[in-house]
This record gives structure tokens, C-alpha cells and sequence, in this order.
């Protein structure tokens, strides 16, 4: 292979592989490298196998929630079936399928650890995953003419609790990848990763304890947590609100001990940190370019990074997209990113004039006013946009509406005594919705309209005019404006 190119990509993931596709797609050559399995965090060890664990769990409970179909259902979940159905979708580990994909479209695959050494210029050291056809040598030096873009990921965070590292914890990645269900789980945390996994573990037979040190999915709306946590709690788990480890220790006989800072002391098979991230960005040689390593990488709207002075680097050659920047931690998010720097890379490259106004082809303007996410635990919890308190703390005017999903047509038909929860927050100045969260049983699938009417800031007078089909859970839309109706005659 080549030793020049006009970009390199540090990194094949999702993130990583959709900047090399639009660089590609813009005429430009890329090579890709990863020291790892090209499909990365998501496809191995997180988005994919987790959703396949959680999945089986969540059709039985909904076919338990409903009369006629729960008599059919006999049994607890197969937890061997489910393993085996999670490794068919990482394919067991195997990357050579999204290696083809990556040579189809046109992309040179490197494997092997990557260096920033200079400008412009990567070294790659050769990784003991490839094989002998794709292998690099002990070293190679990759030049770029255009742009070195760094989608690295993120790892989880190892909190400083005594004892801790030496019990070997689970992250992620071993949460996701055992070959065993544990008969008793700890987790630490209670953020999106610690949610979802308590909920597949319990589906799977663990007994689980969480401890969550605050409240449980914080950053979200407070229903959101309220709803999930009665969940977990009917699903068996045991739920420590407000409550932190002091210290772990696992014994001689693989019997790991939890010390509270209530004083509690209890054991479990196994231990999971889900408490945050950290960039992988400490062994990137970002030194030798004047930043510094291990943090995370601050960009414009282009995904240019931005230096320690906060301008650009020199030559405008530096990109970061995915966890590595920080903006946005989702594997949806990282990928709009990556299709709004790979395009801004081509444009700049080939001349081309560069759409950099908000909302324009080569910026990634949702990251701050419309990222959707969903947490696939059951009931699930889907947003966008901003929470009620977010609104208010950045001074906008607005009126938040709720209603109650059970009181829809279509949910009621959807689950026997459904029970969810929706809530939009209006800027009233402009009459425009900047967030909604919903919370209940297959709410996943209303996320997008709600990210529709965000981005294109439809007013809500027009809105009026988007008619939900009956009987469906969508009919909540028009109750929420209804409610909303109803609220502004009240206040008139």
C-alpha cells in the first residue's frame, strides 16, 4: 500500500469508517487504520451485543403484558439461546466480513496501533490481530495530504476505589462478550450502560445490585429514572439510590466483596464499572503536535480540532469526530459527525466552497440542539433535544407539557395497562419544541418524528396539521398539543 494519501482515519469503527467512505465518495484517497476489530466499540461490545441481550427478555415481558398472549408464553428465557443469538450478531468476533466492506468501497485497511509523529504524518506500528495479507510491517510511515482524522472511541472509566482494579471488574466490553450469566452481578453506576445491562442481566437470571450514586439516569428527564427504576426493581434487581462502593475486594474463592458508604458489606460472582468514559487519546502521540494526551479533543462544527489556544491547529488538518471529541458519546451521533467531516474534508480539498452556516451540509449543528438517544431498557426512555431543566437553565421561556401514554387509544391496545409518560418542552417565544422524552413500551419508534419537528423547527401551529394515524401510540402527539391548547386558554 501506498504510504500517501490525502486522509488518514485513526480508528474503523462506525465513526471511523463512514469519514473514509464520504472522503472516499468525495474523490479523495484514505487509508483506515485500526488496531483492534474493524466495526469497533459498538459492533463488538456495546450498541449491537447489548440490544441482542436485552432484546429476548423484553418480547416475553410484552407478550406477558398482554391477555391471549401471555397464556402462550410458559417458561423463562433461554439464556444459552440468547448468547448464542448475540454472537451472530458480532459475528463471532470476526471482522472479516466488515474488512470486505471496507476494501469495496474503495478504502485501504491498515492494522495496527497509530502514532501521530509529526503534521500530517502517521506512524503505524503492525498489530498482532492482522493476519499475514493484512498485516502492516513492524512500522510504516503514512503521510496525509489533506487530514489525519482521529475516531478513537472511548473506554470506560475506572473510578479510584480501593480494591477495585485488582478484582478484575467487568466493563463494558466483558458484559457484553461473557460466556456465562452470573449468578449474582454488582454494577456500579446508574447512567444509560448500567440501566440497559441490568435490565439484560436480570432478564437473564442474575440477581443484580446496583449502586447508583445520585439518582438513576440523572441527565434525563426525572420520570425517566422513576419509571425505569420501578422496572428494575419489579425485575428483581436490587436498587441502591444515593449509595457508593468505599471498597471492593475479590477472595481466593472469586467471591467479590462490596463495602457501601452505608456501612453494607455484600457479595457477588462478578462486578461491572459503568460509571463514564475517558477518551482514547492517551497513546496517540498527540504531544508531538502541542496537545495533550488522554483528553478529550475539543472541535469547531467542521470537526476541526481545535488547539491549546483554542483555534484551529496550523493548516486546518487535525479532525476529531465520535466519542473522541466529546460532543455527543452515540454511535448515531458520531456518524452524522463523520458525514459532515468527511464532506467539509473533500470540499476543502477539491477547492469546493464550504457550507459552514449552522445547519449546513459541512457542520455538525444537531450536537447542540437536537441529539437523539434511547435507552434500551424496558420500558425504554427515548429523547432529543433538551430536558425541562436544561431549557430553564439556559434562560429560554418555556412551558412544558405532559401527558400520560396509558390514556392513548393505540397504547392500550398496544399492552395491557400501559404505563408510560410524555413530556414537551416549548420555547414559547418562538413556539417551537427544543426537547421531548417519552417513556413506555416501544416508545423507541416515536423518537424521529419528535427529531424532525426539533431540526426543522415546525411550529407547533403546524404541527396541529401532522395527524397521527388511529389507533397508534403516535396519537400522543395530539394529546400533548391538546394539553398544550388547554394550557394556553387557561393562561389567556
Amino acid at each position: 500500500m501506498s504510504a500517501e494519501y490525502d486522509v488518514i482515519v485513526i480508528g474503523a469503527g462506525p465513526v471511523g469508517e463512514n469519514v473514509a467512505d464520504r472522503a472516499v465518495q468525495g474523490g479523495l484517497t484514505v487509508a483506515l487504520v485500526e488496531a483492534e476489530l474493524v466495526g469497533g466499540e459498538c459492533s463488538y461490545w456495546a450498541c449491537m451485543p447489548s440490544k441482542a441481550l436485552l432484546r429476548s427478555g423484553e418480547a416475553v415481558r410484552a407478550a406477558r403484558r398482554l391477555d391471549g398472549a401471555q397464556q402462550a408464553v410458559s417458561g423463562e428465557v433461554d439464556a444459552a439461546a440468547v448468547l448464542r443469538r448475540r454472537d451472530s450478531f458480532t459475528s463471532n468476533w470476526d471482522d472479516s466480513g466488515q474488512a470486505k466492506w471496507v476494501a469495496n468501497a474503495g478504502i485501504d485497511l491498515v492494522r495496527g496501533h497509530s502514532v501521530v509523529s509529526g503534521e500530517r504524518e502517521v506512524t503505524v506500528r503492525s498489530a498482532d490481530n492482522g493476519s499475514e495479507d493484512d498485516a502492516t510491517s513492524a512500522e510504516m510511515v503514512l503521510r496525509a495530504r489533506h487530514a489525519v482524522v482521529i475516531a478513537t472511541g472511548s473506554a470506560a472509566l475506572m473510578p479510584d476505589i480501593p480494591g477495585l482494579a485488582e478484582a478484575n471488574p467487568w466493563t463494558n466490553r466483558e458484559a457484553t462478550s461473557t460466556e456465562q450469566i452470573p449468578p449474582r452481578l454488582a454494577i456500579i453506576g446508574g447512567g444509560v450502560i448500567a440501566a440497559e445491562l441490568a435490565t439484560a442481566f436480570a432478564s437473564l437470571g442474575s440477581q443484580v445490585t446496583a449502586l447508583v450514586r445520585s439518582e438513576l439516569l440523572s441527565g434525563q428527564e426525572p420520570f425517566a429514572g422513576e419509571l425505569v427504576g420501578d422496572a428494575l426493581r419489579e425485575l428483581g434487581v436490587d436498587l441502591r439510590l444515593h449509595t457508593s462502593p468505599t471498597a471492593v475486594e475479590r477472595g481466593d474463592d472469586g467471591v467479590v466483596r462490596i463495602t457501601t458508604d452505608g456501612g453494607d458489606v455484600f457479595e457477588a460472582d462478578e462486578i461491572l464499572v459503568a460509571t463514564g468514559r475517558v477518551p482514547r487519546t492517551s497513546d496517540l502521540g498527540l504531544d508531538s503536535i502541542g496537545l495533550e494526551p488522554g483528553r478529550w479533543l475539543e472541535t469547531d462544527d467542521t470537526l476541526l480540532v481545535r488547539g491549546a489556544d483554542g483555534a484551529p491547529l496550523a493548516g486546518d488538518w487535525l479532525y476529531a469526530v465520535g466519542d473522541a471529541n466529546h460532543r455527543a458519546l452515540l454511535t448515531h451521533q458520531g456518524k452524522y459527525q463523520a458525514r459532515a467531516a468527511g464532506d467539509a474534508i473533500a470540499a476543502r480539498a477539491n477547492g469546493t466552497v464550504l457550507r459552514d452556516e449552522p445547519w449546513g451540509r459541512h457542520v455538525a449543528t444537531a450536537d447542540h440542539a437536537a441529539v437523539p438517544q434511547v435507552t434500551f431498557t424496558d420500558p425504554p426512555v427515548a429523547s432529543v433535544g433538551l430536558t425541562a431543566a436544561a431549557a430553564e437553565k439556559q434562560g429560554l421561556n418555556t412551558r412544558v407539557v405532559d401527558f400520560e401514554i396509558g390514556g392513548v387509544a393505540g397504547a392500550s391496545l398496544h399492552a395491557d395497562g400501559y404505563q408510560g409518560t410524555a413530556r414537551m418542552v416549548v420555547d414559547e417565544d418562538r413556539g417551537v419544541l427544543v426537547g421531548v422524552t417519552f417513556v413506555g413500551p416501544d416508545v423507541h419508534e416515536l423518537v424521529h418524528s419528535a427529531t424532525v419537528a426539533i431540526v426543522g423547527e415546525v411550529p407547533l401551529e403546524r404541527l396541529w396539521h401532522a395527524v397521527p394515524s388511529y389507533p397508534t401510540i403516535s396519537e400522543v402527539w395530539l394529546r400533548l398539543l391538546e394539553t398544550y391548547g388547554r394550557s394556553n386558554e387557561q393562561v389567556a
